[in-house]
């Protein structure tokens, strides 16, 4: 078998690949991890979605695997590094995903700044605007550039930072967003959206060091995942500090939990990774992932079972749908 699909993929998409390659479409195998281990002796290129675990173990039934394919941008559930060591390519189509995020970034902001209201000079419950606000973005992913167009469009002054890239970097310029330091962005902006890929040394980065030095009622929606938070100093400046209200989009499922520190707090907003799913999105990931995964196989002899030898993980630019 050439493709197996376990995820929910567009029908053109499918039509397409199913022309040029042996396709299975088995999205029921996602809920029986055995079965999808017994089906991937032969499968060369697997298309999976974030639900199902792929670790060294279920690579060890996949010994003609070549590429695996992510519809949804996130690497979660999937051991990169074992798929390095196995040469097998993973491709997570991050660009496709990108207007969908920024759009979302913006409606969350609206809503928290009118929904959420402050304490005016005069004494008066009242919403704010985006427009005039200064707005921080932290972590120069695909969605960057089209959520900094969205929000200077509104009229805000968007100011960015990244842990990778140096202030005289001319990344910035290109993107039209003034540079800061972290700190200095924290403090100073009246909402911060986070879009850093959550690394395991940026684990708890947003503590009590920097939450505590937040601009007086801050709102802040994050796409980044809540491991970036640590749940004590977040809960603690959503109702003792200065967080007006945050929002975020990547949680754990027992985040807000009886017994965690950020159960009961009104002020929070969760949502299961919803800035990424939206139709249009779903459909330039899907074209992506099926043009990689047609070039991989096209390159890699039928017959052969994989090397050993490590292959690069795969960034994708989308460009126009194939023919």
């Amino acid at each position: 078998m050439d493709v197996l699909i376990v995820d929910t993929v567009d029908a053109d998409v499918l039509g397409w690949l199913g022309s040029r390659h042996e396709l299975h479409v088995a999205p029921q195998l996602a809920a029986d991890a055995f079965a999808l281990r017994a089906a991937l002796e032969t499968v060369r290129a697997l298309v999976i979605p974030p639900g199902v675990a792929l670790d060294a173990a279920t690579l060890r039934d996949a010994p003609r695997l070549k590429v695996v394919g992510r519809v949804n941008a996130a690497a979660e559930n999937i051991d990169l590094d074992a798929c390095v060591r196995a040469g097998i390519e993973v491709v997570r189509p991050a660009a496709a995903h990108a207007a969908a995020e920024a759009e979302f970034v913006v409606g969350a902001l609206l809503q928290l700044l009118r929904r959420v209201p402050i304490i005016n000079a005069e004494g008066l419950h009242v919403g704010r605007e985006l427009g005039g606000a200064v707005v921080g973005l932290v972590g120069i992913t695909p969605s960057f550039k089209p959520l900094a167009r969205l929000l200077t469009a509104f009229g805000a002054t968007v100011k960015g930072y990244d842990p990778g890239v140096h202030a005289s970097d001319g990344l910035w310029s290109r993107v039209d967003v003034e540079p800061s330091g972290l700190q200095a962005l924290v403090r100073g902006s009246d909402a911060l959206c986070l879009l850093l890929t959550c690394h395991t040394r940026y684990h708890g980065l947003f503590g009590e060091r920097l939450l505590t030095e937040a601009k007086m009622n801050q709102v802040v929606v994050s796409l980044s995942h809540a491991r970036l938070f640590d749940e004590v100093a977040l809960a603690h400046a959503l109702t003792e500090g200065p967080l007006a209200a945050a929002w975020l989009d990547a949680v754990e499922p027992d985040l807000l939990a009886p017994g965690r520190p950020l159960h009961g707090v009104t002020t929070l907003q969760t949502t299961p990774r919803v800035a990424a799913s939206t139709h249009e999105s779903r459909i330039r990931g899907a074209w992506a992932v099926a043009r990689r995964i047609d070039e991989v196989l096209l390159a890699a002899p039928r017959g052969d079972f994989r090397t050993t030898r490590p292959a690069a993980l795969a960034g994708l630019a989308i460009g126009p749908t194939p023919a």
